[in-house]
């Protein structure tokens, strides 16, 4: 991913209801959802949740289909996991990075004394 890129899908999600609706869409999975669903789980109004829509959408991080009367958005996982890539391209400078702990592991750990 180039540098352009990612400063514009990193703007677009850099905003509370964007993000909100990218991560609504992220855990749709490649069905996707209609917009109306959309704002139903975001608690955004329809005419606010076009122009966030357009936005993620500028920045190629959803895409949509039409489904009979109904448009379907999907989140752009290309497009998600070339800015994860980026982010973390050599990540601590090819070092091994802190130890990672999965949410198993922090549930089953012991408080400290």
């Amino acid at each position: 991913m180039e540098i352009k890129a990612a400063v514009t899908a990193l703007a677009a999600l850099a905003q509370n209801t964007r993000l909100a609706i990218f991560r609504a869409l992220v855990q749709a999975g490649p069905a996707g959802l209609p917009a109306g669903k959309i704002g139903e789980i975001t608690g955004v109004p329809p005419s606010s949740l076009s122009f966030h829509l357009k936005e993620l959408a500028h920045a190629d991080l959803i895409g949509s289909r039409q489904e009979g009367r109904f448009v379907i958005y999907t989140a752009n996982f290309s497009t998600m996991n070339g800015l994860l890539a980026f982010l973390t391209e050599s990540c601590c400078g090819g070092n091994p990075c802190m130890p990672v702990c999965t949410l198993a592991c922090s549930v089953t750990e012991e408080e400290p004394s």
